[in-house]
């Protein structure tokens, strides 16, 4: 149990157990290996790509790319932030977290995650102007503005982690101390609280899944114009390279929204599916995203292979 401290008023809980996932224990060794494998994976496979984005003046000059390297950098920070503490519940360790260090987990867990929900909008933005503004395209998505738009997303994202991380904390937790989820989210640490937490649901319930919601329409919208367009280019070869490069985009959006939507539009819920839906957004995510970008993309194979050459 976690260490609590005593007040006139009533008793102040001091840290968190977090519970993690529910799993039988003879799979805790094969779980370990595998989240351990996955977390090393992720960390190498998006360093290459910022790397090879960094490093490859034909990649770093354009939008597209700009975009990627940010991502990958998004992806190594938020596994950072979730990965070994699901690592650390298939081990005999401590499952204890201070209560600073849950408001912590918190804020940067949804700082992290909204950043990269805006910054996944603007890589549907970028595609719509490439292949539906050809023309425009470079006067409508430099670099220079690219640079803003990203900049917007890490405030948005700091402001919204702020926003989240305040409003749950500043409710009092007095009382059980046992997170039944494998980090500080919102959902379950807010059923510990002494406190009614209605305005709290509603805020994330608008906050996050309706936020998450509208992104991915907006993002859904700008692919449909996009499929509309590449259905007019003539060329086979040119409608398999766009759809190519959309379609790898497509498919990691869809895994990152989806379960996201599932869990925040339901605030309230208890359901133990909603540990397992999570771990689609905060763990698989950030492991397809290099494979999905590199295998998929010409370009960044090329670049990766004048790399190594070089």
């Amino acid at each position: 149990m976690g260490k609590t401290k005593n007040t006139s008023l009533d008793t102040v809980v001091t840290d968190f157990i977090l519970l993690g996932m529910s799993n039988p224990p003879n799979l805790r060794s094969l779980l370990f290996l595998v989240f351990s494998i996955i977390y090393i994976l992720t960390q190498l496979g998006n360093l290459l790509i910022l790397l090879t984005v960094w490093a490859d003046p034909k990649l770093h000059a354009r939008p597209m790319y700009i975009l990627l390297g940010v991502l990958s950098f998004l992806d190594m920070w938020l596994s950072s932030v979730i990965v070994p503490r699901i690592i650390l519940n298939f081990t005999p360790a401590s499952k204890a977290i201070p209560f600073g260090g849950c408001v912590a987990q918190l804020y940067f867990f949804h700082f992290l995650g909204s950043t990269q929900c805006f910054l996944y909008t603007l890589m549907a933005y970028d595609r719509y102007l490439a292949i539906c503004q050809p023309l425009r395209y470079p006067v409508l998505m430099n670099g220079r503005l690219c640079t803003v738009l990203v900049a917007g997303a890490w405030v948005a994202g700091s402001i919204h982690g702020s926003i989240q991380a305040t409003l749950t904390f500043r409710l009092p937790y007095c009382g059980p101390n046992q997170v039944h989820y494998f980090i500080c989210d919102i959902p379950a640490v807010l059923r510990l609280a002494c406190a009614d937490t209605t305005v709290n649901e509603l805020v994330t319930f608008v906050d996050i899944g309706v936020v998450a919601a509208s992104c991915f329409m907006l993002i859904l919208l700008s692919y449909a114009n996009i499929v509309h367009a590449i259905l007019k280019i003539r060329t086979a070869d040119g409608r398999r390279r766009a759809f190519s490069t959309c379609g790898s985009h497509l498919t990691v959006v869809t895994v990152y929204y989806i379960p996201c939507i599932f869990i925040y539009l339901r605030a309230g819920s208890k359901s133990p599916l909603d540990g397992a839906v999570a771990v689609f957004y905060t763990v698989v995510t950030p492991f397809l995203n290099p494979l999905i970008y590199t295998l998929r993309n010409q370009e960044v194979k090329s670049a990766l292979k004048r790399m190594t050459a070089g």
